[in-house]
């Protein structure tokens, strides 16, 4: 695959991806320094990435 570019969800800003982007692969916008999951390979899909939580032993 060649390198791939998104829109980043959270600034609209394009988001330029490996040439092997993988499926729940966390990447950076570059813009706006969020994190983002990759949801999908084909179409690219990116969402914000969920906020890591503690689960406190649980």
């Amino acid at each position: 695959m060649a390198t791939a570019i998104a829109p980043c969800p959270s600034c609209e800003s394009d988001v330029t991806l490996d040439a092997a982007p993988r499926q729940n692969e966390i990447v950076e916008c570059a813009d706006c320094a969020s994190e983002l999951e990759i949801l999908s390979i084909d179409p690219v899909l990116l969402a914000l990435a969920p906020e890591v939580e503690e689960d406190w032993g649980e």
